[in-house]
């Protein structure tokens, strides 16, 4: 049976739930620990979604760098309809041959080493700590050096690697072992280090304090520190990782050095293109620190997983979606910092690489004044009134996530509507 994207639609008919009694249940039933914007989203198809009232909306969110191949692909379907019907899980007491797979897969595409693999980007990043500390416990070493302006998860180690004030509040005492310091500043993590240092973790890019680069001499100097104090160089590469940058990983695109190899790596987010799944990667040299009893996770690597994360690397190989990305974005950046310096006194900075874009706003500008809301979640709002989905980055960050395989006329389609919303805001209209 060969499974077609949106082969079964849905029909509006008496018996469809409005919007507003889907998010009374949300309000009845779920936990209120996400702040969702006011749209209930039924289907989608490609770069394309559609709420339950009709409107169609151009997705530049991507389910925050999820969406690798946008919605309803039909390679995805078919990967999950074949395997579903012959192994879905069984644990990991035993083998199957697509974790093996896939394993291999991603090695060629980072280097010598092994994968471990779990659920989410939370649980790849908890494994990275795990792995230093054990690397650093004969030593007495525990402690991992993380970036301020950093997010690494919403576990309770994650909130505590993560730097960012905002995310632990409430949830004190956090755990030990963590310390934080500029972003892109060497000297910072040289003076940071202690005896007690196992391991320093950054994101190459990081993504929710709104798309900010690493520098190549930043990467290479960190290496270097962790060569010479005998320390482990981890990278947090969920939400920039799987192509997006252009290459598997965004230290690859930034470093472009063959040499050059971090420790450890955490993946999530893209790598099942929506199927929840995450893995990280350690070192040859380090791989069998793990040991068998030392780390475990019941839904790691299923073959239904596994089998998904194989179709999504075929498409975006046989499609050569990693040269769409660097390209579409390099068009998307390319007029975005036309658009800035034809309103510079509204956008203060384009950056990011691939299709991993900020757009970052003055948050001070006249259109923000009054009210309580972020400019950064006002901007996203207007936008939806627009048609196009984006991510926010707070205060004054939007982020644009498309699908590895957007389209240049989908490109220009959402600079469109971006131009035309800048516009708004000039006017002082935009929406509150």
């Amino acid at each position: 049976m060969t499974v077609k994207a949106n082969a079964e639609r849905p029909t509006p008919n008496a018996e469809r739930r409005t919007a507003d009694s889907i998010r009374k249940s949300f309000e009845q039933y779920v936990v209120p620990s996400y702040g969702r914007f006011d749209l209930v989203l039924e289907r989608g198809e490609g770069s394309y979604v559609w709420d339950t009232d009709g409107r169609k909306y151009l997705d530049f969110g991507g389910g925050i760098a999820v969406c690798a191949l946008g919605h309803a692909h039909p390679a995805i379907a078919q990967a999950l309809y074949d395997q579903a019907r012959k192994l879905t899980h069984v644990s990991n007491l035993y083998y199957n041959e697509l974790q093996g797979t896939l394993a291999e897969r991603l090695v060629k595409l980072i280097g010598p080493g092994r994968c471990f693999f779990c659920n989410s980007g939370a649980e790849a990043n908890e494994g990275l700590y795990k792995l230093a500390r054990k690397f650093g416990h004969a030593g007495g070493r525990y402690e991992i050096i993380t970036a301020l302006g950093s997010f690494h998860g919403r576990t309770l180690a994650g909130i505590s690697a993560t730097g960012q004030e905002k995310v632990k509040k409430g949830f004190e005492p956090l755990v030990g072992g963590f310390k934080h310091v500029s972003f892109n500043d060497l000297d910072a993590m040289r003076h940071a280090l202690t005896p007690q240092t196992a391991a320093i973790l950054v994101e190459p890019i990081q993504g929710e304090s709104g798309i900010t680069l690493a520098t190549k001499e930043y990467l290479l100097g960190l290496r270097q520190l962790c060569d010479e104090g005998n320390l482990l160089l981890l990278f947090d590469e969920v939400q920039a990782g799987h192509f997006r940058t252009g290459k598997f990983h965004s230290w690859q695109t930034i470093v472009r050095d063959s040499n050059f190899s971090p420790d450890g790596v955490s993946m999530a987010k893209a790598i099942g293109g929506g199927f929840p799944m995450g893995a990280f990667w350690v070192r040859e040299k380090f791989a069998d620190l793990l040991s068998p009893g030392t780390h475990a996770s019941t839904f790691g690597g299923t073959p239904l997983a596994c089998a998904v994360a194989l179709a999504v690397l075929n498409v975006i190989e046989r499609e050569q979606l990693a040269v769409n990305a660097e390209c579409i974005g390099d068009y998307l950046v390319t007029e975005l910092k036309q658009l800035q310096t034809r309103v510079p006194q509204l956008i203060k900075e384009v950056r990011g690489l691939g299709l991993m874009v900020g757009v970052e706003f003055h948050s001070d500008h006249p259109t923000f004044a009054g009210g309580e809301t972020a400019p950064a979640l006002r901007i996203v709002r207007q936008l939806h009134e627009n048609g196009l989905l984006t991510v926010p980055a707070p205060p004054a960050v939007i982020r644009l996530l498309p699908p590895l395989n957007v389209s240049r006329g989908e490109a220009a389609k959402a600079l469109g509507i971006i131009a035309d919303a800048v516009a708004e805001m000039e006017r002082g209209s935009l929406n509150g």
